[in-house]
């Protein structure tokens, strides 16, 4: 499982420079043809790992239920994110994956309610869940690197 991690680890890596490069503005801009912007790619992954790693193994989540009801999937950006929450995300983008792995490595991660996701992957654990949200990032990854081109 430690490669799964470093693999997230390097996603959000590869993530972060968005939060540091980009203004407030062109994180919030939604490109013609696109229907969602860079913050709320970098907030869905925050809150999709969350999601398909604690929620579906019944322990609390890191994040806040109005980021969820912002960021889940099926949502799109439907307000103007401000710089405290821009700063919030910042903040969970390492520390969810590092307390993740924590609690891994302390075997807190003891059930899992099996999930079909809607790639046709089914989730039959937390380990599927984990290496999933890579797969899920990578592909959040590809989109912001298409919007940045519009910006």
């Amino acid at each position: 499982m430690q490669q799964t991690f470093d693999v997230t680890r390097n996603i959000r890596k590869m993530v972060s420079p968005f939060l540091e490069n980009y203004t407030l503005e062109q994180l919030n801009k939604i490109p013609d043809g696109y229907n969602n912007n860079l913050i709320w790619n970098i907030g869905h992954i925050v809150v999709v790992q969350q999601l398909l790693v604690y929620k579906l193994s019944g322990l609390p989540i890191m994040v806040s239920d109005e980021m969820v009801n912002k960021y889940m999937k099926g949502t799109k950006p439907e307000h103007i994110a401000t710089q405290a929450e821009v700063d919030e995300i910042k903040e969970l983008l390492f520390k969810t994956v590092d307390q993740t792995e924590a609690d891994f490595n302390e075997k807190k991660f003891n059930k899992f309610q099996e999930y079909p996701t809607s790639t046709g992957f089914v989730l039959k654990s937390t380990e599927d869940a984990i290496a999933f949200n890579s797969f899920h990032e990578g592909l959040h990854v590809g989109v912001m690197m298409s919007i940045r081109k519009f910006l």
